[in-house]
């Protein structure tokens, strides 16, 4: 093994054989000055000699690197300021002060909770662990993520699966040295990485004979040591620029040759620390991680190889090898490509490999970009003189902002971002030059350039925050290699769905060609200089089929004397549409009624108020809109439960409509479309049903068996328990000041748990944690004891939205919170297990047989070989898939003072998971997640009309702000609303 380790690497004393060509220099040893004074004053003659070393190595390492800049003076940029402001020092990382910092105490009723249970009983290792509390030997105790409570479950048949987890092999004593990497100017990951390439193949002594692998920003890991602790090098690399063209109103790269421009880089590599993959395990524990710091440095070295032959988005690897770059429309492009990411597993590490498909923005000219992504300016070309209005301009900008761009009107390798647009048209747009002299830009470019600006009525990009620097939009090119990260429309998504909607055999057939592939991660030389073995085949394991529950079929009694029954006073309002299709109406009136009464709810003539037909640009009109519903409020003698709205089409005003009628009107509303009603297909028409019997509490699917038939061991009848679901939901990536809306729902009926309410807080932009848990569980658990008389003696909580990076914050946090709520009633302390439910993870599972045509069936859960190797998670696939691969959810228990079994706790989700109101089949996710996520949803809904209504897309504290952008409340929601599911 010792001479493994040791192979194709050479000793670390090569001869020095650097490259002495023009491109790379290497300044001779330079004299460190510490900041802090030595402990002993060096003598006279040390100072000289310190202070002439350090003048002779300053003035060469100025003259390299300063040099070049000196030479030629290229054209200034637009506006040139000759002394830019200081920028100022960046903060003290944060990160140190959060390892530092104090653990979170726990609320009072935590710390009684545990303490009482240390008197009562004592806890044994594996009692200790399953109930999440360490003892660590002093008076606090510190929470813990739950350990799993058995080997696994056993219910259910055994099925044979294959999983898209590679195992990876490793020599644990295999030594990684890691170097921290700081390049100046600083580059792009791109230009950094051929720096690092070019110092490989002319300076390899330096690196011992070994090829790092750089993660493209700071940091280079090598499995030897280099020659010296520190290195510093100067590389002059030719990087391509654009040439000077006229036009850039398409893609132009290819018709015009690139010219490659000398830059020169200073290059300083340090030694941080060196590590290997051995576990050290903690006294008293079974079983240790892998330093993280080593899971790190191996993700790095896998990457390696695709980072160098794909575009790198995150986790993923794009590129149009992969089955090529498809049009979405809009100026955007859908590229295939895959997701890699390492995970410690049962089975050891793993490296986890998925199909991806995402949206680019496509690399033509600003003024082709806009044609394509805006439909009101596709005769921009033919129309140049045209002028923005204020919408229009609005319109543009968000389109814009944050987009990287490049000129084309001289050579130059610099990348701008677009921050904005000018509030002046380019025509009458001026700027100071050196001297203060204002100056023209369309008299600007004649003079320098030649060049005559042809849009002049648009307005400039503006690409700084904080001072005016103005480029030209016909001058400028979309940047290549942008994720589209705004919102597709319904056409592009389609698009992209399709693209990445593929049948098992096809997806999996996908995964193998990449870990064969010469792009897969095991291609590279990494691997081998590592000592790292990736198997290119698919994980194979046991899973376990559940069986389904049994669903009541008949109309509950209880139905005689709720108002459904009785009769549900409705009205229709028709926005739009021609006089063929609002024929439809009365055809239409007659399906629904009839798939209505199915469910128990009567929507008759005769509690019908009237219809109401408006035109479609009401919705454009919010005061006008608002007076319409009141108009169908009073015409129902202000006892109105329901509207439904016929649309011509998808309009954006849906938001306004509402957010109008559930805030302010006090009645549920439900939308559809004209071309959906024309077709009147009965699968539509049962679903529509199904969602207006929802949100007017109607009677709701309900399991035949009671839960507490199906774990007797931990629920009775009479001990009532309540689910809960919890969700954040975040503007999109590039929107700076927009608040986060948190949703929280719990069940009310019991043993049922069918019925549930909500309750919805905005919060600081981006929080993940949720600010104001404790109030809203507090409000849940009223609401709960106002319809039980009692309150709940287990409350199982799941969470939606959280990343494993997140796990423990949340756990510290909004457990503290659950428990804070609960303190709220004397004498309530009630068990807790905190789940959180991952959806978007890339784990999929195929079936062991040839052709694995078909899905994974539903109730196929996962408990063992590829769960975490400790803690309590299994995969659960509960849903039917018709479409594409099925993907199971994820689900990871934090807190569990319920002690449930493995088997336990995934019968208890399968089965919740078929009483989602508004389908009849069982659901992929747990409902009170999937509810939580609905009203997030429904409140962010809120905030992005609110906002839009009112200008905040042109609000300035959106570009450039001090302090944390301000928090917007949500509309207090009406009292015939917030107790019923109006968000389904």
């Amino acid at each position: 093994m010792e001479e493994k380790t040791k192979s194709h690497h050479t000793n670390k004393h090569i001869p020095n054989s650097k490259s002495r060509t023009p491109l790379l220099h290497k300044p001779p040893p330079f004299h460190h000055v510490p900041t802090n004074p030595p402990l002993f004053p060096p003598s006279p003659q040390q100072n000289l000699n310190l202070f002439s070393t350090s003048i002779h190595s300053s003035y060469y390492y100025y003259y390299c690197f300063y040099s070049q800049f000196y030479n030629t003076l290229p054209p200034p940029h637009l506006p040139f300021h000759p002394s830019p402001p200081l920028l100022p020092l960046p903060p003290p990382d944060q990160r140190f002060f959060n390892s530092v910092s104090k653990p979170l105490s726990l609320s009072p009723v935590v710390e009684r909770n545990h303490h009482q249970q240390k008197q009562n009983t004592q806890f044994s290792e594996q009692k200790a662990n399953s109930r999440n509390i360490k003892v660590s030997g002093s008076t606090e105790t510190a929470l813990v993520v739950a350990k799993r409570p058995d080997s696994g479950g056993q219910d259910g048949s055994v099925i044979y699966l294959l999983a898209n987890h590679f195992l990876v092999k490793f020599d644990p004593s295999q030594k990684i040295y890691h170097y921290n990497v700081d390049i100046s100017p600083n580059p792009s990951k791109e230009i950094a990485r051929m720096i690092k390439q070019k110092l490989v193949e002319t300076e390899r002594g330096s690196f011992s004979g070994s090829v790092p692998a750089f993660d493209g920003r700071q940091n280079i890991y090598s499995p030897v040591e280099f020659q010296e602790d520190k290195l510093e090098f100067f590389v002059n690399l030719p990087i391509q620029s654009c040439k000077s063209l006229r036009n850039c109103g398409g893609d132009l790269r290819e018709k015009q040759p690139q010219k490659k421009v000398d830059k020169l880089f200073r290059v300083s590599m340090r030694l941080v620390s060196k590590f290997d993959g051995k576990k050290q395990r903690k006294e008293g524990e079974s079983w240790a991680p892998l330093p993280q710091e080593y899971i790190h440095a191996l993700d790095v070295i896998l990457r390696e190889n695709p980072t160098e032959k794909c575009t790198s988005i995150g986790r993923s690897f794009y590129s149009s090898s992969m089955g090529g770059s498809k049009e979405i429309g809009g100026g955007s492009v859908g590229l295939r490509g895959f997701f890699q990411s390492l995970r410690q597993t049962q089975q050891g590490l793993a490296l986890n490999i998925d199909l991806s498909i995402a949206a680019f923005h496509e690399s033509i000219g600003v003024i082709a970009y806009l044609q394509k992504r805006l439909e009101f300016l596709k005769d921009l070309s033919r129309n140049k003189g045209r002028e923005l209005s204020l919408e229009e301009r609005r319109e543009v900008e968000k389109a814009l902002k944050n987009i990287r761009v490049f000129v084309c009107h001289r050579e130059t390798v610099q990348r701008y971002r677009v921050y904005g647009l000018t509030e002046e048209i380019t025509e009458r747009l001026g700027f100071p030059d050196r001297d203060g002299k204002q100056l023209r830009v369309m008299s600007y470019f004649q003079d320098h350039y030649n060049y005559e600006i042809q849009f002049k009525n648009l307005p400039c990009l503006q690409i700084s925050r904080t001072r005016p620097c103005y480029l030209p939009m016909e001058l400028c090119m979309i940047c290549e290699g942008q994720k589209f990260l705004g919102k597709l429309s319904d056409d592009q998504t389609a698009k992209i769905m399709k693209m990445g909607c593929q049948r098992p055999n096809e997806r999996k057939d996908t995964i193998d060609n990449v870990m064969a592939g010469p792009v897969g991660p095991s291609s590279g030389n990494q691997t081998r200089e590592f000592n790292l073995e990736v198997s290119r085949d698919m994980t194979l394991l046991k899973g376990r089929v559940l069986q389904p529950p049994k669903l009541k079929l008949d109309r509950p009694r209880s139905l005689i004397e709720s108002r459904s029954f009785k009769g549900t006073r409705w009205a229709l309002m028709s926005i739009g549409g021609s006089s063929d299709q609002k024929s439809t109406i009365p055809k239409f009136i007659n399906e629904l009624t009839q798939k209505c009464e199915h469910l128990g709810v009567f929507l008759s003539k005769n509690t019908m108020s009237t219809t109401f037909f408006e035109p479609s640009n009401i919705l454009n009109n919010i005061p006008l809109l608002e007076m319409k519903l009141k108009e169908i409020q009073r015409a129902a003698s202000n006892n109105l439960q329901l509207i439904i709205c016929v649309m011509e089409r998808k309009h954006k005003g849906y938001g306004d409509l509402k957010r109008i009628a559930e805030t302010r009107i006090g009645v549920v509303t439900q939308c559809c479309l004209y071309p959906n009603i024309t077709k009147l297909n009965s699968q539509f028409v049962s679903n529509l049903a199904l969602k207006i019997n929802a949100k007017i509490g109607g009677a709701m699917t309900e399991l035949y068996n009671s839960i507490p038939s199906h774990i007797p061991r931990l629920f009775r009848l009479d001990e009532p328990v309540i689910f809960m679901g919890a969700d954040v939901t975040h503007p999109h990536p590039f929107d700076d000041c927009s608040p986060s809306v948190a949703a929280v729902v719990g069940s009310i009926n019991w043993p049922e748990a069918n019925r549930y309410v909500s309750r919805m807080r905005s919060q600081t932009h981006r929080q993940e944690i949720i600010q104001d848990l404790d109030v809203m569980v507090k409000e849940l658990l009223e609401d709960f004891h106002k319809a039980l008389k009692k309150l709940p003696n287990r409350i199982i909580f799941f969470r939606d939205g959280v990343s494993e990076t997140q796990f423990k914050k949340v756990l510290q946090e909004e457990l503290q919170a659950i428990k804070a709520a609960c303190s709220n009633f004397h004498g309530y302390n009630p068990t807790i297990t905190f789940a959180v439910v991952q959806k978007r993870h890339h784990t999929r599972l195929f079936r062991c047989e040839p052709g694995g045509h078909e899905n994974i069936p539903p109730g196929t859960v996962v408990d063992t070989v590829i769960t975490h190797p400790k803690e309590f998670d299994f995969y659960l696939c509960s849903h039917l898939g018709v479409k594409g691969t099925s993907r199971p959810t994820h689900y990871h228990i934090l807190w569990d003072e319920n002690e449930f079994t493995s088997d336990e706790l995934q019968r208890l989700v399968y089965n919740l998971c078929y009483t989602f109101v508004r389908c009849t089949k069982p659901v992929s996710i747990v409902p009170p997640a999937y509810y939580a996520h609905l009203a997030a949803y429904r409140g962010r809904l809120y905030i992005e009309r609110s906002s839009e209504t009112s200008g905040g897309s042109m609000n300035p504290s959106c570009v450039s702000r001090v302090g944390p952008p301000k928090t917007i409340p949500l509309p207090k929601l009406s009292d015939n609303v917030k107790n019923l599911m109006f968000y389904c």
